[in-house]
């Protein structure tokens, strides 16, 4: 028997008329292709590309994923773009330094960011806060 579904657009509706954000983004899953050595080659222009996209609104979040163990980094990551389409967020994934010489594959998936908090403190002296 197969599992029901439910239509994308539907869950947008209901998120819309029940108050949630229902902002949606696109969320890329990078994997390396041929192990750490290429990922760790085409890093810096990587980071530059990332960064820009940061700069001119694109980029909602990034980062590397850990180990299960926490111990180690394969060379895999996560970002989520602000964009209109699944064909534009894939384009703006194609664009990526890493992507482009084959040092990572990647998969686009949409999603709707629909609960959670954001707080922002700001420090006019002192350099970096620290996390606690």
């Amino acid at each position: 028997m197969t599992e029901p579904t439910m239509r994308w657009q539907d869950l947008v509706e209901y998120s819309e008329s029940h108050d949630l954000l229902a902002m949606r983004l696109y969320v890329l899953f990078s994997e390396p292709t041929n192990g750490l050595g290429p990922v760790l080659e085409n890093l810096d222009s990587h980071v530059a590309h990332q960064t820009k996209l940061e700069q001119d609104g694109t980029m909602f979040a990034a980062g590397p994923f850990a180990s299960a163990d926490e111990e180690s980094w394969d060379g895999a990551g996560m970002f989520i773009y602000r964009a209109s389409s699944l064909e534009e967020a894939t384009k703006i994934a194609e664009s990526d330094p890493m992507h482009q010489a084959g040092a990572r594959s990647f998969t686009v998936r949409p999603w709707m960011l629909n609960e959670g908090t954001f707080s922002v403190r700001l420090f006019y002296s002192g350099g970096k806060p620290r996390i606690t």
